[in-house]
């Protein structure tokens, strides 16, 4: 087998991969099979598509298999935390491999040191305890269905204008001893009730009919290929667990049901267990 590896810079332009593998093992040149094509933001947070090279058997990002649509199209995404190289390995169905490396942008976190150490709380009643536990199994159990959509394909739209009040991987450290980060966005409307889309097409996984402890009323979609949405502290949802929704389409309303300050919507997207900027899904924000 012989592999052939490429270092592609980072960030958010389009970049190709090429990927190559001998004719046999007695040629010494390399045979150009096929470039993935990688485009979107490459970048801690960020995400990108790509297409597999003929004959792919299997696709792996970071030795995990990657799903491939008919079309061979794939998805893949960074951790707010990931490191500074990803790779993906194709396996043919001849028993070769190619492999390809690729930088992973760093980002600049919003970061709030705090000199004295988080306030000491009670500890929680068993009650809660156990309500949080299922609670959590249910957030779990929507994340892990993958449903055959195809919004992960396309350009997320905002589900609603606003004041972006809470940005992604923003963090405090308390006594030098991190805090967890903010794992999505926060868009204020200043009142609750006002009304907001799918950014993207997929399967409603979860539109809870009581208020989570934290989350609130939460709404989580999926988009295929491991990709989802949640919206948390709604006050009405417009669609219920199983429905298929469209780009665009109206889903609820904005709240501040659960544990929040005012009306906001909080807006977070993951793949797997990577949990992603949705800043790098839209765009700026339109204006009007």
């Amino acid at each position: 087998m012989i592999d052939r590896r490429l270092l592609l810079a980072g960030g958010g332009a389009t970049v190709a991969l090429g990927l190559w593998r001998a004719r046999s093992q007695a040629a010494e040149r390399l045979d150009p099979l096929a470039d993935f094509a990688l485009t979107g933001r490459l970048s801690q947070g960020g995400w990108a598509r790509g297409r597999a090279p003929l004959g792919t058997r299997q696709l792996l990002f970071s030795r995990r298999a990657v799903q491939l649509a008919p079309d061979r199209s794939f998805f893949i995404a960074f951790d707010r935390d990931s490191g500074p190289l990803g790779e993906l390995v194709a396996d043919f169905s001849g028993g070769e491999a190619s492999k390809g490396q690729f930088a992973i942008a760093p980002r600049a976190w919003q970061i709030e040191r705090i000199p004295l150490g988080p306030k000491p709380g009670a500890k929680p009643n068993p009650d809660y305890v156990r309500r949080r536990e299922a609670e959590t199994a249910r957030i779990k159990a929507a994340r892990s269905i993958d449903h055959a959509s195809d919004g992960w394909r396309q350009k997320f739209l905002w589900p609603v204008n606003g004041r972006v009040s809470g940005r992604f991987g923003a963090q405090r450290i308390y006594n030098g001893v991190p805090g967890s980060y903010h794992s999505g966005m926060d868009i204020a409307t200043g009142a609750s009730g006002t009304p907001f889309v799918a950014p993207a097409d997929g399967v409603v996984t979860l539109a809870a009919e009581s208020s989570f402890s934290l989350e609130g009323r939460l709404l989580m979609i999926d988009h295929g290929m491991g990709l989802n949405s949640a919206f948390l502290h709604c006050s009405a949802h417009a669609v219920k667990t199983g429905d298929l929704v469209r780009q665009g389409q109206y889903i609820g309303k904005i709240g501040a049901t659960g544990r929040a300050t005012g009306p906001h919507l909080h807006w977070s997207i993951k793949w797997r267990e990577a949990r992603l900027d949705p800043l790098l899904f839209v765009g700026a924000m339109p204006q009007g």
